[in-house]
């Protein structure tokens, strides 16, 4: 495994980490303790040291699932999660941005994540009137003060990453986390230059494009109704797997999975401080920390 610096928070983390949406149940697939205990074991063993959840996988179950795998060495762990959003039902959630639903929030995570602490705290892809709210910074910062909270974040939107990562320093954030991958490259254009400019870390999601960068899809592919894809017209999927054959045909080396090469991929930028895949079992653990050992990854 390799580790580079999370932006000037000066965590040390893994390039690799353990995203958990999956984890609340809205993947078609319900999880047990034993399942995510035997995930994130593997990444223990991959020396993986970061995973991120959020209060609205499940109603703070995800978070649940994840603090009683990591309870044993909580502190050799990096734990990101999330606020704004409370899960309602399958794809369903209710807005909850006021400062002091907010801190409500917090309080729920630490219990559900039992840890006296969160490293990184994000605001969750919320839009710029819910992001412009000074006493909700002012408020978070003073957990900051607190100690209930060691770094605060921003888990930008695609329509407000510009304006968000802008505004990081005003409001005490240190960390951008954002949809980066080889299929949606526009953090490039603004995003990625003012974290570097910042010194704020960068944490890439969806780096695999939700599965289509995985190798596992071909043009014709369609997705259950329960399965967050299904959302795409069938003619946006089509077009998605042709690029990603001319990907495969013209970038991939022969011989390299698909997956651990688009992790890579994100990787060769030097201000992704991290990837956060979804893993769904041990296998994926260890081909996601496997990207680590490709080339294009200094």
């Amino acid at each position: 495994m390799k580790y580079r610096r999370l932006g000037k928070t000066k965590l040390e983390i893994s390039v690799v980490g353990i995203g958990t949406w999956q984890y609340g149940g809205e993947w078609g697939r319900v999880f047990t303790q034993a399942e995510v205990d035997a995930i994130i074991d593997a990444g223990r063993t991959a020396g993986i040291n970061m995973v991120d959840t959020a209060e609205c996988y499940g109603d703070h179950l995800s978070e649940q699932l994840v603090g009683r795998a990591i309870h044993r060495d909580r502190d050799n762990w990096v734990v990101a999660t999330k606020f704004g959003h409370k899960f309602t039902g399958l794809f369903e959630r209710d807005q909850r941005w006021g400062a002091r639903e907010v801190q409500e929030s917090l309080e729920a995570s630490l219990k559900a994540l039992d840890v006296d602490y969160v490293d990184l705290y994000q605001f969750h892809s919320g839009d710029n009137e819910m992001f412009n709210n000074d006493e909700l910074w002012t408020m978070l910062n003073k957990q900051v003060k607190a100690g209930k909270v060691k770094h605060l974040g921003i888990s930008v939107s695609q329509s407000c990453q510009d304006d968000q990562t802008k505004a990081a320093g005003k409001v005490g954030a240190e960390v951008i986390q954002v949809i980066y991958n080889r299929l949606e490259r526009s953090p490039e254009e603004f995003v990625i230059p003012s974290c570097k400019e910042q010194d704020l870390g960068v944490l890439a999601r969806v780096p695999l494009a939700s599965g289509f960068l995985s190798g596992k899809y071909k043009k014709g592919a369609r997705f259950e109704s329960t399965d967050t894809r299904s959302r795409r017209e069938p003619e946006q999927i089509d077009r998605m797997l042709d690029e990603v054959e001319r990907i495969r045909k013209e970038e991939v080396p022969a011989g390299v999975d698909m997956a651990s090469w688009a992790l890579a991929w994100c990787l060769k930028n030097p201000a992704i401080s991290c990837v956060i895949p979804g893993c769904k079992d041990p296998a994926q653990v260890r081909s996601n920390a496997a990207a680590t050992e490709i080339a294009i990854v200094a």
